[in-house]
């Protein structure tokens, strides 16, 4: 799980089975517990969405938690990009 706000989204775009995909990327910031001190942690995430998730209205500067994996970008990337399977809105 990741929770962020949301930077850049791309133009929604459709598989070649015809499944909605959204792309976006998200900035982390939080706070952990390493080795017993606390770290900053900042990242941006590339994020992906598929079917009913990728028909949500995410909006740049949403704030937002996501919940799912890593994958390779693609076959031949060495990239890693989140594909989300739950994804909710904070206020």
């Amino acid at each position: 799980m990741i929770s962020g706000v949301v930077l850049s989204i791309e133009p929604i775009r459709y598989t070649p089975a015809g499944m909605p995909l959204l792309s976006f990327v998200l900035q982390h910031a939080s706070e952990q517990i390493e080795a017993g001190l606390k770290r900053r942690v900042e990242c941006e995430v590339n994020v992906v969405a598929l079917g009913e998730l990728a028909k949500l209205n995410i909006q740049p500067g949403s704030l937002i938690k996501a919940k799912g994996f890593l994958a390779k970008r693609s076959a031949k990337s060495h990239q890693l990009v989140m594909h989300i399977n739950q994804l909710q809105t904070v206020e």
